[in-house]
């Protein structure tokens, strides 16, 4: 039985495509504006939340752009983010997030700057944003967010990347987002099988710790809070690859299931340790190495790995009998 989750998986490449020709030079004029700013927001919840950790993290490899990154509600609730001349990227799949409407209100107030990313041309944040990126996704039904994770990091990428930093850096970048429709294709075709393997080893466990450093965390974010705990309806942890030693090795023992996301980042170290620790130990550890998947410069990681990761999940949720684009309790608008 094939869900609708599967054919959005497979329309990824063609989401990435459409999002760069339609919004590729405005991306570059939003860019242009925000190199004016002395601080910079990414806002957002849920998946989006995990995009903005992820894109905030990889620029802080090559820039020292002061860039904070908040969920809806905490930015509406601090005192200091009225910051003069800043500017905010809110990003939500619907544009109509409760959270993140708050937080563009606020922002607005505050007199700060806000771009809007999101799916929906004709939700709430585009009528209220001072400006838009519309990803080309098109209707996206399963909950996890595939199409619309995809193509929302790459516009945080585009942008942020194109606004300032290392230029050999900034060029790669660059560079791999304009391969990554092809990349993105190539790995939903080699990886299927792999993690129908490994979701039918691991059907049975009902907790997983997913642990990342870098950009790597924001996908680790996203693996367990809205993959695992929505998607296959499993319980499911974060961690920071360094906090490994404050708590999850406590609880870390044989049959334990954790999953590493490696890129060899200088935080990775810790990830590393953390794996040789548990291989003593006898968890169930999955590994999932960028080098394995694709040669992209390392702080494109996260669109790498979250092919695989979607496979996982998605034949998962199959094994336990669940629909991984369902909902039982969220009351998210829908499309």
């Amino acid at each position: 039985m094939k869900y609708k989750m599967y054919d959005e998986i497979l329309e990824q490449p063609k989401s990435l495509r459409d999002t760069l020709k339609e919004e590729k030079s405005h991306m570059k004029e939003i860019a242009q504006k925000f190199e004016e700013f002395d601080k910079i927001y990414l806002l957002g919840c849920g998946s989006s939340l995990s995009t903005c950790y992820s894109a905030k993290s990889a620029l802080d490899f090559i820039s020292d752009q002061n860039i904070e990154v908040y969920t809806g509600y905490e930015f509406f609730y601090n005192k200091k983010t009225g910051t003069k001349n800043a500017g905010a990227i809110l990003t939500s799949q619907s544009g109509e997030t409760a959270d993140t409407v708050a937080a563009l209100r606020r922002a607005g107030e505050n007199d700060v700057y806000t771009v809007t990313i999101t799916n929906e041309g004709l939700c709430t944040m585009i009528k209220e944003a001072d400006d838009t990126v519309v990803t080309r996704g098109g209707r996206e039904e399963a909950i996890l967010g595939t199409k619309t994770y995809i193509t929302q990091l790459m516009c945080l990428y585009e942008i942020l990347f194109s606004m300032n930093g290392s230029e050999d850096t900034k060029k790669e970048i660059l560079y791999d987002i304009e391969k990554l429709p092809s990349i993105t294709k190539e790995l939903i075709n080699k990886t299927e099988a792999e993690n129908i393997e490994l979701a039918q080893k691991f059907k049975d466990d009902e907790i997983f710790y997913c642990m990342g450093s870098g950009p790597n965390y924001g996908l680790a974010y996203k693996l367990a809070m809205t993959m695992f705990m929505e998607g296959a309806l499993k319980h499911a942890c974060p961690l920071y690859s360094g906090e490994f030693r404050h708590g999850l090795i406590e609880r870390a023992e044989k049959g334990v299931p954790i999953v590493f996301l490696n890129a060899d980042y200088p935080g990775d170290e810790m990830t590393r340790r953390s794996i040789e620790l548990c291989n003593k130990l006898g968890t169930k550890s999955l590994i999932y190495n960028m080098k394995d998947y694709s040669d992209m410069n390392q702080l494109m990681s996260p669109f790498a790995l979250v092919i695989p990761l979607e496979w996982f999940i998605y034949y998962l949720a199959h094994f336990n009998g669940e629909d991984p684009g369902a909902t039982r309790h969220i009351g998210k608008v829908r499309y």
